[in-house]
Parts: C-alpha cells; sequence; structure tokens
C-alpha cells in the first residue's frame, strides 16, 4: 500500500517525555530535599542521560510515562486500519476525517491490500472494480440528494482516511505492541511500525525473529501472540529502529 504518510505534530512532545518521565521518577526520591518551588524547578531542569531514560522506561512503573503525549498524523490508510487502531481507547484520543461532514464525490481514493497486489491481475481488477462501484453509487447518492452521513453506507471499508492520533508514551507502545502482531492486517502492522519510528519507540522490544514476509521487498519480523508489557521499552532513537527492522522504504502499489 503507498501514499500512506505518517507524521508527529509536535516535534517537541519526545524530548518533553523523556524529560517529564525522569522528572516524575527522581522527584518519588527526592521529596525530603524540595522545599520551595525553586527547589522543584531545579530538579526538573537536571540533566539526563539517554541510558536513564530506558532505565526508567523498563520499570513496571508506567505512570511516569503518561505526564506527556505524543500527536502524529496519518495520511491515507484505510478506514480498516482506523477500525483497528480505533479500539485503543484508555489515554488515546483520536481525531478522524468525518463521513458525515466530508464530501468525498469525485475526490475518494481507496487502498489496495498487499493480498490483493500480489495476486493475479484478473482478482486485483475484481477489487479495483468493486471499490469503484462504491465509490460511485456514493456519489449518486449524494447527487439524489441523501446527506453524506447515510451516503457514507455505501464506501467501501478501503476508503482512504486523515486520522490524527494523540497519546501518552506507555500507550503508545501498548498501541505498536499490539498492532504488529500477526492477528492485525498487513496494512495496520506496516503503519503501525511507521509509526513506531517518528515516536521512538524500539520494535526490537515487542519484535522476535521470526519474520513474515509482507511483500518481496518488505518484511516485518514478529510474533502471534503479544508480548507482556514488560519486553517494551521507549523513547529510542530513530537509528535504532532502522538498524534492526528490515523494512524498505519503497511501498508497492498503486493508488486508484
Amino acid at each position: 500500500m503507498d501514499h500512506i504518510e505518517t507524521a508527529i505534530l509536535n516535534c517537541y512532545g519526545i524530548r518533553e517525555a523523556e524529560q517529564n518521565m525522569v522528572f516524575a521518577a527522581r522527584l518519588t526520591q527526592h521529596g525530603h530535599t524540595i522545599q520551595s518551588m525553586a527547589d522543584l524547578m531545579d530538579l526538573y531542569h537536571q540533566s539526563y542521560s539517554q541510558k536513564t531514560v530506558e532505565n526508567i522506561a523498563g520499570l513496571p512503573h508506567p505512570t511516569v510515562q503518561k505526564f506527556m503525549v505524543i500527536t502524529v498524523a496519518v495520511v491515507g490508510a484505510s478506514r480498516r486500519f482506523l477500525a483497528q487502531i480505533t479500539r485503543h481507547q484508555n489515554e488515546v484520543k483520536y481525531m478522524s476525517a468525518s463521513l458525515q461532514y466530508s464530501n468525498y464525490s469525485g475526490h475518494a481514493a481507496f487502498a489496495i491490500p498487499y493480498g490483493i497486489m500480489k495476486a493475479d491481475k484478473e482478482i486485483q481488477d475484481i477489487y479495483k472494480k468493486s471499490c469503484q462501484s462504491d465509490l460511485e453509487h456514493y456519489t449518486e447518492l449524494c447527487t439524489l440528494g441523501i446527506d453524506h452521513d447515510s451516503a457514507g453506507y455505501a464506501t467501501p471499508q478501503g476508503l482512504r482516511n486523515v486520522l490524527i492520533i494523540s497519546a501518552t508514551p506507555y500507550q503508545w507502545k501498548h498501541m505498536i505492541g499490539q498492532r504488529t502482531c500477526r492477528r492485525n492486517t498487513d496494512e495496520t502492522r506496516i503503519d503501525a511500525t511507521d509509526l513506531a519510528e517518528i515516536v521512538q519507540i524500539k520494535p526490537d522490544s515487542f519484535c522476535t525473529g521470526s519474520d513474515r514476509s509482507i511483500l518481496s521487498e518488505r518484511k516485518l519480523y514478529g510474533k502471534t501472540d503479544v508480548l507482556p508489557e514488560s519486553y517494551f521499552k521507549t523513547l529510542d532513537t530513530v537509528r535504532y529502529l532502522k538498524s534492526r527492522l528490515s523494512i524498505a522504504h519503497q511501498k508497492g502499489g498503486e493508488q486508484p
């Protein structure tokens, strides 16, 4: 699936999440030294190493990872991805392009699943014609005066969407961990991996050496079952992710 883009909207969020996490952890051990707001601010602005961040993130005390949210945008993913990712509701907020208020007549596009992309051309044509027919019926219903919300029921699950996701670092770890396992669609797994990169979640924490080829030039490493939270670490560098996970940057497929 090509034409799917992800970006972090609050670039300062990762750094601030690190600082807040370290500060919250230190506060529990230095309460007796704080006599004024100035003392508290000195503690807040104390320097720390990346190793400190990793150590605290690995502790079984997630509260310190919940004092900042990281907000990202996903453009071009299907509404099937929307249905899977929005099952996470704890400490997560979403804003999606609305079928009720948006008019997709003449503007809609649909995603092509990897299973269809790898199939024979005859099968690809069946899928494309089906989606295109749904979009044409949607446009026809809108033209006949049916409201966008009602007409939206005729659109395919492959309809491309725009989604904003805001979550704490702890919940990003949880979501990415659950959405990279094989119980998800291939689209969701790759989208989750792209999200792991931009929010700097270390995929090696929840992946194993058992690989499954999605495309000939793209592989995800995962396990059928989700590993427990104790395996997860967060707030690492993008370079680490790229060095440990074999994912080609060129995405396959054509947008209709």
